[in-house]
């Protein structure tokens, strides 16, 4: 009677190590496959494995002419400005040296527009917006931008402080940019804005008197009242609705916005992109705030 009665206890014991060993196997298949998931995660951003428009080189598209503080010498790839550092830097990241980076001339407009691309990625103060991420990518922001407003000097605009005082002006502003939506949400003035292909066309507005003011990001705003703009200030700077973000842009779905983003947040970890932005945007600080 004893041996019936320990048997089928033996029995039960048997069957729980086997159904413990069954169970200690699944896990550590689990654990496997979440690491070999993890480790090909990784290995597409490893340079050999990135989506690129031409095989070993990295593309990266600009606007012409390409101004400071972004560019320096109207040549983007002096590596001298801060979105032309900003994009050596990601190219650093992604495995590329200075020398497998090719630019090329991308209108502004163009950037944004849906269908294929030329670059792998472009930098042109390019705000992130819901409409243009409908039909492109936008990797993790690397700058926000205050928006400005140029005057004359000399003109009874200079010394406002106020956004409600610039609604009697005839303003300037680029077309497809921010700068037109902070216009007509934040402004609104009594005349329609004038809108213009380019941003050398802004400036020759302003400059023949078409316009009393010029709408435009702030470091933008600073360096055409420094260096191209004769007897004009910077009345003051406002924060457009939502902020406005700049991202690199790629086209829509590509495979390599998770490693640009990757990138971007690894200089944000280790303070180069801080660095970057004090290097050639520490201007700001001084404009006015307009409220």
């Amino acid at each position: 009677m004893s041996k019936l009665r320990i048997a089928p206890a033996l029995l039960l014991i048997a069957l729980a190590a086997l159904l413990a060993a069954c169970g200690g196997s699944d896990s550590g298949s689990s654990s496997s496959a979440a690491a070999d998931s993890t480790a090909a995660a990784a290995d597409t951003c490893a340079k050999d494995q990135l989506a690129l428009k031409n095989a070993g080189q990295l593309t990266i598209g600009t606007d012409k002419p390409a101004y400071p503080p972004y560019f320096e010498d109207d040549d983007p790839s002096n590596g001298k400005g801060f979105e032309s550092a900003v994009a050596y830097a990601i190219a650093k990241q992604l495995g590329f040296t200075a020398d497998e980076v090719k630019w090329v001339v991308v209108p502004f407009d163009s950037s944004y527009a849906p269908g294929d691309k030329t670059f792998d990625f472009d930098v042109n103060q390019i705000s992130i917006t819901e409409d243009r991420q409908k039909v492109v990518d936008f990797s993790t922001p690397y700058y926000t931008a205050p928006q400005a407003i140029i005057v004359a000097a000399d003109s009874p605009l200079a010394g406002k402080t106020m956004l409600a005082d610039f609604k009697g002006a005839q303003i300037g502003v680029q077309v497809g940019t921010t700068s037109l939506d902070a216009v007509e949400s934040l402004i609104a003035p009594t005349a329609q804005a004038k809108v213009f292909n380019n941003s050398n066309d802004v400036v020759a507005a302003f400059k023949q008197g078409q316009v009393d003011a010029i709408v435009t990001d702030l470091p933008t705003a600073l360096y055409l009242t420094a260096a191209v703009l004769e007897n004009a200030a910077v009345a003051g700077q406002f924060n457009a609705p939502g902020g406005d973000e700049w991202g690199a842009l790629l086209q829509k779905g590509s495979a390599l916005t998770p490693c640009v983003d990757k990138a971007i947040e690894a200089m944000k970890a280790d303070g180069e992109l801080d660095n970057l932005t004090m290097t050639w945007m520490a201007e700001q600080a001084g404009a006015p705030e307009l409220k």
